[in-house]
């Protein structure tokens, strides 16, 4: 069995008992509380500091509530936010498999658990009985503060620091030698993260058409750590601009490239793409970007794209989605640990914002189940190698990082989100589009 955080010096483990419940303390005071977040057949068996305990024994693990402090945050903080907290200050833990432990314990939890007339006097009485009630607690230090204009410049480059400035040995750890951070392919059952990055890699060159001529210029909006211009330049010789707002990324892909011998080839630059000017392109390409975007800039994002692009360009916009939309709620785990101001935007309305743009949508493909296999790898990349992982970026970010990648596996398993290329063209007056008949043309 995995803990949610493997090798955690102070991780504090009792041994259940026979019994549903076990003991008295702050598990007999605590279970009102407890069947109103969980459910009364609780899914899992919960633990407390002074070895008491409540729940099944054969569930799908046991929460470990090591402090005191995990109910006074979840007390000021009910819901994902609360918990968050607990979770990442190292005050609650869990045993089992992180990936079945996420999934019934979202499908238990209330999205949003609010302490209303029958829950409040339980959960305050056994609160105080345990002396558990006072001020809240200072959130965690990983915990991001955004400020300003939601989505201007500025704002947008603090909310992508946050996320991807977080150590390049870190993400090495975590995504592998491909350095790429969105969704790999995986063509055959036998083939690796590696290797399936750059089946993904090439499937984006094919579909932009970058093997047509040697030679086309390629823009790469949120170029990442330059995976994706070092696969376009050394298999298709493109010419390729990489544009991102992590400094870190920056360095770290002018390097790589500088190593592999391509800085006449590829120009990475730290720069929004909403200052590229009146550059031209013959192809661009939009990777694990369009989430930072938002919804209220549809318009203005797709608008200077297509004015990049030479007639008969073509865009490839990757991008997890959700149906109807899903902007990150302020107070959830995602918004406030991981993708400060994150959107994900239904595939129907970014095929209708490119539209509306002037693209001509040639093709949309679901890569949902390779993303979930993907993140499983990730999983396994950052448990093989933990302790190193929290010397570099320290537990409390790491286990962020672990809980966000299998809570967003379970949800591309089960469809709750996914993800999509949209191919879009920018159709000459004449309506030539050049795109091969069939999709055995990008072949």
């Amino acid at each position: 069995m995995a803990s949610l955080a493997p090798s955690e010096p102070n991780s504090v483990r009792t041994s259940p008992s026979d019994g549903h419940t076990d003991g008295g303390g702050a598990a007999r005071e605590l279970t009102p509380l407890l069947h109103a977040v969980l459910g009364t057949d609780m899914p899992v068996r919960v633990e407390f500091w002074d070895g008491s305990g409540v729940g099944p024994v054969d569930g799908a693990g046991t929460i470990r509530v090591n402090s005191p402090d995990a109910i006074r945050r979840i007390l000021w903080a009910p819901g994902q936010l609360g918990f968050a907290r607990a979770y990442v200050s190292g005050e609650l833990d869990a045993d089992g498999d992180i990936f079945e432990m996420v999934a019934v314990l979202r499908d238990a939890t209330p999205d949003d658990l609010r302490f209303g007339p029958g829950l409040l006097p339980a959960a305050v009485t056994g609160a105080r009985r345990l002396g558990l009630l006072g001020p809240p607690l200072p959130p965690p230090a990983e915990e991001a503060r955004t400020r300003g204009w939601r989505h201007s410049s500025r704002r947008d480059a603090r909310a992508i620091s946050h996320h991807y400035d977080v150590g390049n040995d870190f993400y090495r750890i975590v995504l592998g030698p491909a350095m790429t951070y969105s969704c790999a392919r995986f063509t055959s059952p036998e083939i690796g993260l590696e290797q399936a990055q750059a089946a993904k890699h090439e499937l984006i060159c094919r579909k932009l058409g970058l093997h047509r001529r040697p030679g086309m210029r390629l823009l790469d909006v949120g170029c990442g750590w330059g995976s994706l211009a070092l696969h376009a330049a050394s298999r298709h010789d493109a010419r390729v601009v990489g544009v991102t707002i992590s400094r870190q990324q920056a360095e770290h892909a002018r390097t790589r490239v500088a190593e592999a011998g391509m800085s006449d080839r590829i120009d990475i630059r730290l720069q929004d793409y909403r200052e590229l000017g009146n550059e031209t392109f013959d192809a661009i390409a939009s990777v694990g970007m369009f989430e930072h975007v938002g919804a209220a800039r549809l318009a203005q994002y797709f608008d200077t794209l297509y004015g990049l692009l030479v007639s008969g360009g073509r865009l490839l916009n990757h991008a997890i989605s959700a149906a109807n939309g899903s902007r990150l709620g302020r107070r959830s785990f995602a918004a406030r640990y991981v993708f400060p101001d994150g959107e994900l935007i239904d595939v129907g309305e970014q095929q209708l914002a490119m539209e509306r743009s002037g693209f001509e949508i040639r093709d949309v493909e679901s890569l949902r189940e390779h993303y979930a296999q993907t993140l499983r790898c990730w999983v396994a990349n950052l448990e093989a190698d933990w302790d190193r992982a929290v010397s570099l970026v320290g537990a409390g970010r790491a286990r962020v990082w672990r809980l966000y990648m299998a809570a967003t596996a379970v949800g591309f398993e089960d469809g709750g989100v996914s993800i999509h290329q949209v191919l879009g063209v920018r159709t000459a007056s004449d309506g030539t589009s050049g795109m091969p008949r069939t999709r055995a043309g990008w072949d």
